[in-house]
């Protein structure tokens, strides 16, 4: 709300402003300095992970991170493959360890496969450097078997700091987090599951999943049967990432930099 006091004393210094426009001066300037990108810029300063990104094209990108079981890999393999959907898929080096012909199928299958830090510790409670060293372990195994050199990083339990995402950052790692969360790890219903993500999903969303989730594989058709229904198009985060001057907000969506 605009205050008496500064509309009385624009009154007073009418050879600035004219008696009709004190009002509407009053709430462009308002409207400039407490619009939703300026207050969250100054109010957080925060270092963020890309949570979702600002497309008007119903794009949507579908992500698994895989950090223990492998039992469902080609399950998730074969339903992506039967309805030509590509994902992005997070690793954890120790799983990369224990199943690297997992990792190459997920590969050849045309699939991102990203990094997930190698021991999938809370890198809050490390240094930068050790953060880095996480990063570098995990990459070295994927690229080991893949030919190719992960870009993208999940944070382990999704926890993160400034220092994290700078030292990631340092690397020329780009941070990913989500948007809409299926909670599948709890071992819900696929139904519940799918409610989850087809209530939420929106364009430029990132959806999370989990590599040997109990329903995921149960739940997966119904919701892409339900995205491609609805016109949107699924394809990995790579692709889903704005190119050139991006910026994020303070709600972690990338968008275009003006």
């Amino acid at each position: 709300m605009i205050s008496e006091s500064w509309i009385r004393w624009a009154r007073r210094h009418r050879g600035i402003f004219s008696a009709a426009g004190v009002t509407l001066a009053a709430a462009l300037i308002f409207s400039v300095i407490f619009s939703p990108r300026i207050v969250g810029a100054a109010a957080t300063r925060r270092e963020l992970p890309v949570y979702c990104v600002d497309r008007e094209e119903k794009l949507v990108s579908l992500t698994f991170d895989a950090a223990w079981g492998n039992e469902d890999t080609q399950d998730l393999i074969d339903i992506l493959g039967r309805y030509g959907v590509k994902a992005t898929f997070f690793l954890v080096g120790q799983w990369v360890d224990r199943y690297p012909e997992s990792v190459k199928a997920l590969s050849d299958a045309g699939h991102e496969v990203m990094n997930h830090s190698d021991t999938h510790p809370h890198l809050s409670k490390l240094s930068p450097r050790e953060v880095c060293a996480e990063v570098n372990r995990c990459s070295d195994k994927i690229e080991a078997i893949t030919g190719l050199r992960p870009t993208l990083f999940r944070c382990p339990y999704g926890e993160y700091d400034d220092n994290v995402i700078s030292a990631i950052r340092s690397l020329g790692v780009t941070a990913i987090q989500w948007n809409v969360d299926s909670l599948d790890w709890k071992e819900l219903p696929a139904a519940e599951i799918t409610a989850r993500v087809t209530d939420k999903v929106v364009p430029g969303s990132i959806v999370l999943f989990h590599n040997a989730g109990l329903h995921t594989p149960e739940a997966l058709p119904g919701i892409i049967e339900y995205l491609q229904r609805e016109g949107y198009t699924i394809v990995p985060v790579g692709e889903l990432l704005l190119q050139g001057d991006t910026a994020i907000d303070h709600t972690g969506k990338q968008y275009a930099a003006r």
